[in-house]
């Protein structure tokens, strides 16, 4: 495998510094650790930052409060800590409600989670939607403190925080082009101290939007920074005209991992956004795992729901459920590496040139076939065209005026057809010259 290159986007020690700064926030949903994430990005990537209160409906959805924690513990009876969050975010329960008191080993226990099958993993655990309090350890430190005692052992438990209305904040980088075609790049930040899944994603988001704002685009670019679903759900709610009229985009996900690389497939498999994900592996000798378009996942769901229908992919490294670290608190910084993630962000803007580099045509009569003899387009006599025994230009010169719909790229149409690009361009440009074809900035509509 060639080794994809570094993308010149940002060096290695300014994405190291980045990821270093932004780990030991604790992000959710809401709540201080995200707003402070945002400002480290917009450091970067200037940003613009929506609030949407909490209990303002969206959807069928609703924002929820405001989580702020401050501190959470549990201690024996002889104040020894067992469990500190201070020692690591991912120890409590997300959306944790507040609680202090004296709980018995029996009450305790259903609020502990941990895995047997990854004993010194530390797993991470939410509750959004339904009021609740846990925490989160390793099975080793399970069996170690709790296991074997009798059921009226007692514990003192301490869940500093709040729960009241304030907002989910949003952080948006709106980069024009030479169009208004825009294009979404979506990252989603409201995990804890977890490197791959999404800090990873939320560092090459910042770096790919400063790269955006320093070249000429023939495209606009919507770079958005939100909790994932109810985040996600919450922007579209409110820009939903603006996603509408989009075609496609990247949700940015899992990108610095030490496995493969991989990618998921937008909603249309046979949108252009999937064979644009493929050369770019391909230029690079690379064979990615290749996972389809499903329900699950991340804020591919909202994007490509059936009010919108936008074509995202997520070109990953680690792709989440894929390692055995996902959603644990062995998803650190050693496990991904900036140079891992530098060249993900090389990929990412490979993919982009691509994407603006690709030609629209539109046919000038669209209604039924086109009358090709007074452009001197069709053979003198008639009677004798067979499909594949004509020549390929007159072959390739018919697929054109059927598919170029101002949506479709050449680029795409040449992948269909399995036909020379450059063959593809000079009949559109003779066509073109024949007034058959109109030439386009971007795709028409969508």
């Amino acid at each position: 495998m060639k080794q994809a290159p570094l993308s010149g986007a940002a060096t290695t020690a300014e994405i190291s510094s980045l990821l270093e700064r932004l780990f030991p926030l604790c992000r959710s949903l809401t709540g201080p650790g995200n707003r402070e994430t945002l400002r480290m990005v917009s450091e970067i990537a200037p940003l613009t930052l929506h609030e949407y209160p909490s209990g303002t409906p969206v959807y069928g959805w609703t924002i929820p409060p405001e989580w702020t924690p401050r501190a959470a513990r549990i201690k024996d009876a002889e104040g020894h800590t067992l469990v500190d969050f201070a020692v690591n975010n991912v120890h409590l329960m997300g959306y944790s409600e507040p609680v202090q008191g004296r709980f018995t080993l029996a009450q305790l226990q259903p609020r502990l989670h941990y895995r047997v099958d990854l004993p010194g993993a530390i797993p991470y655990r939410t509750s959004y939607y339904k009021r609740d309090w846990g925490f989160c350890l390793s099975y080793d430190d399970y069996r170690t403190h709790f296991a074997g005692l009798p059921d009226d052992t007692l514990f003192d438990v301490l869940v500093d925080a709040d729960l009241a209305p304030g907002s989910l904040t949003v952080g948006e980088c709106l980069i024009p082009g030479e169009t208004e075609h825009e294009v979404l790049i979506s990252t989603y930040l409201c995990h804890p101290s977890l490197a791959n899944d999404n800090l990873s994603g939320v560092a090459l988001t910042a770096f790919l939007a400063r790269a955006l704002k320093k070249r000429k685009n023939r495209y606009s670019y919507r770079v958005v920074f939100l909790p994932e679903t109810i985040g996600a759900i919450a922007y579209a709610c409110h820009n939903e005209a603006a996603l509408k009229r989009m075609d496609c985009g990247f949700v940015v996900t899992c990108t610095a991992g030490p496995g493969p690389f991989g990618y998921k497939a937008s909603f249309d498999p046979g949108h252009r956004i999937n064979r644009i994900a493929e050369e770019c592996y391909a230029e690079l000798g690379v064979e990615p795992l290749r996972y389809p378009f499903d329900p699950h996942g991340s804020d591919e769901r909202q994007y490509s729901s059936p009010g919108f229908r936008l074509n995202t992919v997520s070109l990953c490294k680690d792709k989440y459920y894929e390692y055995p670290e996902y959603h644990t608190s062995l998803d650190t910084l050693d496990f991904i590496s900036a140079e891992d993630l530098s060249r993900n962000l090389g990929i990412h803007l490979r993919a982009i040139e691509k994407l603006e580099g690709e030609h629209f045509f539109r046919i000038i009569q669209p209604y039924c076939e086109t009358m090709l003899s007074p452009h001197g387009l069709y053979p003198v006599q008639g009677g004798g065209i067979l499909p594949g025994a004509s020549p390929a230009s007159f072959d390739h010169c018919l697929w054109l005026l059927c598919l170029c719909d101002g949506r479709t790229s050449v680029e795409s149409i040449a992948t269909r057809l399995n036909a020379p690009l450059d063959e593809l361009l000079r009949i559109t440009d003779l066509l073109t010259e024949k007034k058959l074809l109109q030439p386009l900035p971007c795709p028409d509509g969508r």
